[in-house]
């Protein structure tokens, strides 16, 4: 009885351990059917070597399956290799395209500065550059030691500039056939002119007390000599240069620019030897000045301080866009500079925020006959994005004697008659302009704009009246409005149509009007 239970526990017992065995074998050829299936062509010999057959025994079945777990075993290593050496070889091609960018020289930046810019037109138009940079490369290369600029501080220096042609037709008599600031009465004109082509120098130079230091010049042709005849050639005229010392928010600087309380200007292609709405509104003159400005981060924006002497010289006569000045300016017969500054809050981290400033300008003045006066404005600036496309730019102003600024209607002061004395008085002027710019596309954009400069009617009126031999010499109102369309095709290439619209008033005179259509064409170096 013991026995017989004893024969039936191992008859179990050995039944339990074979049925492990074939569900053990079941497994093995399941797994190694379905490794083969995915990991190796030899699909069907590992199928057929996981049937099993009739005459092999369990452990040559076994065999066979092992052998063929270790094939796609070792074919599964073989493709892990070759996906190794395929991304050792596309390191390798990474590197030598890096390596090639960081010798090519660097391209000219993109043109003209503007502002509102989506990431993605920024990202379409650093792929142009890129493919224009690339189809280049070879001459850049080749050419790079024998046209690079060599200085005699060794230091590196870059020639920019801006070649233009521009086309305007004026329907009434203008200051300046091609870039008009004012009416005039009289028949129209058409002018082909290349005066207002651009040259310029960027340099950087050495470390100084921890700051980075940097100058920059530019000239035109624009100037206006007394060869009349070699007018529409152009005579070479500094426009503006820089240098100044760098620190993390600080800079301390000497300039010909525009004054600190003016920091903005329109967008133009075709007025540039003047700017767009000088002497309506635009307080444009580049005058040399030396200041200080520094900015104080805050919580996602910065706080914009700046203040600096200025030395503005007298207003120029109608129709010249430089002066043959006197052995001495009215500023410099004060004896003391003029102050300017300037107070801005920006908001966003990179400057491109909203922004407001208030400035402020100061300078003593003496005429030839030893008579002391004063100029001074009180000026606003408003930059403000709408949107990712949209920008609307302001700058306004309230003073006296701002012909040397380039408002005023081109005059600093009037004289009032008593019966006995001459009495000067500084001619109260108030103006300024805006704009608003769309950008659908990066090198696309529309612009429009209106200025206006507006001496005080009853300061001019006063002068008039109280002589019967005074005459007003300057404008009495300016108005100019604007609009044009911007393209760069490339970031070398401009072209540009625009039409203006001129309103000048003169002392006891009806209003002149002109209508001015002009064409730009820049290739930008």
């Amino acid at each position: 009885m013991n026995r017989d239970a004893e024969h039936g526990n191992a008859s179990s017992s050995s039944s339990a351990t074979g049925v492990s065995k074939v569900f053990r074998l079941f497994c093995v050829t399941l797994l190694g059917a379905m490794t083969c299936t995915i990991y190796t062509p030899a699909y069907a010999q590992s199928a057929s070597i996981a049937q099993p057959a009739s005459t092999e025994s369990t452990e040559d079945k076994l065999q066979k399956l092992t052998a063929a777990v270790a094939q796609a075993q070792a074919q599964m290593n073989a493709y892990q290799n070759q996906m190794q050496e395929l991304q050792k070889q596309l390191s390798a091609l990474r590197q030598q395209l890096a390596a090639e960018r960081s010798v090519a020289p660097a391209s000219p930046s993109p043109p003209p500065p503007i502002t509102g810019e989506s990431s993605s037109q920024e990202g379409s138009a650093s792929l142009e550059e890129i493919r224009e940079r690339q189809a280049m490369e070879d001459t850049q290369i080749a050419t790079h030691e024998q046209t690079k600029v060599e200085t005699e501080s060794k230091y590196p220096l870059k020639v920019t500039g801006l070649l233009l042609f521009n086309t305007s037709v004026n329907t009434r008599q203008v200051d300046i056939p091609e870039d008009p600031t004012y009416a005039i009465p009289g028949g129209g004109s058409t002018a082909l002119s290349l005066r207002q082509t651009i040259l310029g120098l960027d340099a950087r130079g050495p470390e100084l007390m921890g700051a980075a230091s940097d100058a920059d010049v530019r000239v035109d042709f624009f100037a206006i000599g007394s060869q009349s005849n070699y007018a529409a050639n152009g005579l070479l005229r500094l426009r503006t240069a820089h240098a100044g010392l760098n620190w993390n928010h600080t800079r301390a600087f000497v300039a010909l620019d525009r004054s600190l309380v003016a920091p903005y200007t329109p967008t133009s292609l075709v007025a540039v030897g003047e700017p767009p709405l000088a002497w309506s509104g635009n307080l444009w003159a580049w005058v040399p000045q030396i200041g200080v400005s520094h900015s104080v981060p805050l919580h996602h924006s910065v706080l914009k301080l700046a203040a600096g002497l200025v030395q503005v010289p007298n207003p120029p006569s109608l129709g010249q866009t430089t002066t043959n000045p006197p052995a001495v300016w009215q500023t410099e017969r004060s004896r003391w500079p003029g102050t300017n500054a300037r107070i801005a809050f920006a908001k966003g981290d990179n400057g491109e925020g909203p922004e407001i400033g208030l400035g402020g300008y100061f300078s003593p003045h003496m005429t030839a006959s030893n008579v002391r006066f004063n100029a001074w404005a009180g000026t606003l600036d408003l930059r403000l994005p709408v949107g990712r496309h949209i920008e609307f730019l302001s700058n306004v102003y309230r003073g006296q004697a701002l012909g040397g600024l380039g408002a005023g209607g081109y005059v600093d002061y009037v004289f009032e008659y008593t019966t006995t004395t001459r009495v000067l008085h500084p001619l109260d002027d108030i103006g300024g302009w805006a704009q608003l710019k769309f950008k659908p596309k990066a090198r696309l954009e529309f612009n429009g704009a209106y200025g206006i400069d507006n001496p005080f009617a009853n300061d001019i009126r006063r002068s008039i009246a109280s002589s019967s031999t005074e005459t007003y010499s300057g404008l009495s109102r300016n108005r100019t409005a604007f609009g044009n369309v911007i393209y760069s095709p490339s970031a070398y290439l401009l072209f540009s149509v625009e039409y203006r619209k001129l309103w000048t008033n003169y002392a006891g005179g009806s209003t002149n009007t002109s209508d001015v259509i002009g064409l730009g064409a820049g290739y930008r170096f």
